[in-house]
């Protein structure tokens, strides 16, 4: 009788939950699965929490193979030598393989007043803190929202539909991965929400106080309520586990996910950074990167060689309130092309896609493993090579 495989995943978000599911293809892989909440959050809709149009959450049992068991706890330390890894109750859980997939969130505070008074989104505990003070502030009140990707475009879109007076401090740019033409279109229908977009060096944020933004040209403006959205961050618990990271704090991994520290650790998602050339934190990135992780075990337990990763993006996608959206399309290699789909197509798209993604998640539950349909990307294979010639490449680590 062939011997069980116990294999941890660590992080129940959209890699960690499509890496769990794919690996109950064997029936020898007991896969435990430990995430601090209870049900799955769907972080493309945290600004809707924001708003009120959406809770941004589901039922694990919609998006989970049923063979995983689900541990709700927090995750203190990776002991890689021992195999196990320690829980904030006090308990320890073993492993023989552990997959790597924390995800990401807010970024650390780097601008005085910041951590104080202003309110990030990037967690659901954070969109749910915000929500209670946007209800207790008045609605003529001034919101700022800080960072111009697309969490922070969609965040200053869906208050200003509400009726609320919305600054939306960019920074340098407006939608810094849009193209020209989609940043135009976004610009546009900011403008319509009444939305006052300021952009430049002299919009970077500089301070924040109880009651108002200090910029880099030295403006001060009202801000009642402060809404952080600039870059996310990822936790420290493989810089705290001693496992090598990159400078964000990533896993450092090779081409097949496994961590250049130990053969039987594997990362996937925004946690992970394989190569030192990592994807796109997205949604888009980690709904590929998760299966792959789990082949990638699913392989060493065959006694297989694992494939190198193979992710293609199709395109951006932002929510301008609940009326209209911007679809950008984007090369496989994630670089904005100069076509788009904006106005109410647009937000159907992206309604489609967020729906979609939660019904691309439920059905890897349901037939692990029977749908991989992504375009690939051709040109990290220049990239890499490039990499190659600067340094060594890398081997196989002894277990």
């Amino acid at each position: 009788m062939a011997e069980n495989t116990d294999v941890v995943v660590i992080g129940g978000g959209y890699a960690g939950v499509m890496a769990a599911s794919r690996l109950t293809q064997r029936d020898d892989v007991t896969v435990t699965l430990i995430n601090p909440r209870p049900a799955f959050v769907e972080r493309i809709r945290l600004h809707q929490l924001v708003g009120g149009s959406h809770d941004a959450v589901v039922d694990y049992r919609k998006v989970l193979a049923k063979g995983v068991r689900l541990v709700v706890d927090t995750v203190t330390r990776i002991d890689a030598a021992e195999r196990g890894v320690t829980l904030a109750t006090g308990g320890t859980v073993r492993y023989d393989y552990l997959i790597y997939a924390v995800g990401s969130g807010s970024a650390d505070w780097h601008v005085p007043g910041a951590a104080e008074f202003a309110y990030p989104i990037g967690s659901l505990e954070e969109a749910q803190r915000l929500r209670p003070v946007l209800d207790a502030a008045p609605a003529t009140a001034p919101v700022t929202v800080v960072g111009a990707g697309p969490l922070g475009i969609e965040t200053a879109a869906e208050l200003a539909e509400l009726g609320r007076t919305v600054t939306l401090a960019c920074g340098e740019v407006l939608g810094p991965y849009l193209h020209p033409r989609g940043r135009r279109s976004v610009a546009q229908r900011l403008g319509k929400l009444g939305v006052t977009v300021l952009e430049g060096p002299g919009a970077k944020v500089t301070a924040v106080t109880r009651d108002a933004v200090r910029l880099g040209d030295d403006r001060e403006l009202p801000s009642e309520v402060t809404i952080w959205t600039a870059g996310f961050g990822v936790p420290d618990l493989a810089t705290r586990s001693g496992l090598s990271t990159d400078a964000l704090g990533r896993l450092r991994t090779d081409e097949t996910l496994t961590s250049v520290d130990d053969v039987r650790i594997v990362a996937a998602g925004d946690s992970a950074a394989p190569s030192d050339l990592p994807f796109r934190m997205s949604c888009q990135a980690a709904v590929q990167l998760g299966p792959q992780a789990a082949e990638t075990v699913l392989s060493r337990i065959a006694g297989e060689q694992p494939a190198p990763i193979d992710v293609g993006f199709v395109s951006m996608c932002v929510s301008l309130g609940r009326h209209a959206g911007i679809f950008q399309y984007a090369d496989k290699a994630d670089t904005a092309k100069k076509f788009y789909l904006g106005g109410r197509p647009g937000a159907k798209i992206k309604e489609f896609i967020c729906k979609g993604t939660v019904w691309q998640l439920a059905y890897e539950a349901r037939k692990p493993g029977a749908r991989d349909r992504w375009m690939k990307d051709d040109k990290r294979r220049q990239l890499l090579q490039a990499n190659r010639d600067k340094a060594p490449t890398t081997t196989e680590r002894a277990s």
